[in-house]
């Protein structure tokens, strides 16, 4: 009996590389820390909510842009910037976000759920029990997968239908806001 011939292994041709991060998440949010990242932030907020939604005229910026305990927070992609939220106390333990934002070109880039995850994980680090927002109606089932309720009827916020809603910070996710250990 003969052994069978071995087959020559055939060569594998190379692929061109794809422009794909495995593993690695390319949404990164943080809080603005310096002139440039404002700037950044205040340009994704004035294209959205002035030039795209016609919300504002002018400028969307108002006086708690100027107060400290603001965050403003910037959504990068793959290093670009994608979006914004800002947050700020309004009562002791309680946190108001608004002015999320995310540009055009990135929304179906999944911006929109970190950066309202890292503003209510934010919230919960420093103090707050609640938070609140006053949400588009179209985005109202968004942020209910979000973990976030609805808090009272449909009212108008500068000019438009909006829907009052708030979240518990701590309840949402407590490692991420630093109330429990990983």
């Amino acid at each position: 009996m003969t052994a069978p011939a071995l087959s020559r292994p055939t060569r594998i041709r190379p692929v061109p590389p794809v422009n794909v991060l495995v593993g690695v998440d390319p949404v990164h949010c943080r809080p603005v820390r310096d002139a440039a990242g404002l700037a950044a932030h205040h340009r994704i907020r004035h294209a959205v909510f002035v030039e795209e939604q016609s919300l504002f005229t002018g400028t969307d910026e108002d006086a708690h842009d100027a107060r400290t305990d603001v965050v403003h927070v910037l959504a990068l992609h793959a290093g670009r910037p994608a979006g914004t939220v800002r947050l700020y106390p309004v009562g002791p333990g309680e946190w108001l976000g608004d002015r999320l934002a995310v540009l055009p070109e990135f929304r179906t880039a999944n911006i929109g759920a970190p950066l309202v995850r890292f503003a209510v994980a934010a919230a919960g680090a420093r103090g707050g029990r609640l938070m609140r927002a006053h949400v588009q109606q179209a985005n109202e089932r968004f942020f209910h997968r979000l973990g976030w309720r609805t808090d009272g009827p449909v009212e108008t916020y500068v000019g438009h239908p909006h829907v009052p809603m708030c979240v518990e910070p701590i309840a949402l996710c407590p490692w991420l806001a630093g109330t429990t250990p990983r």
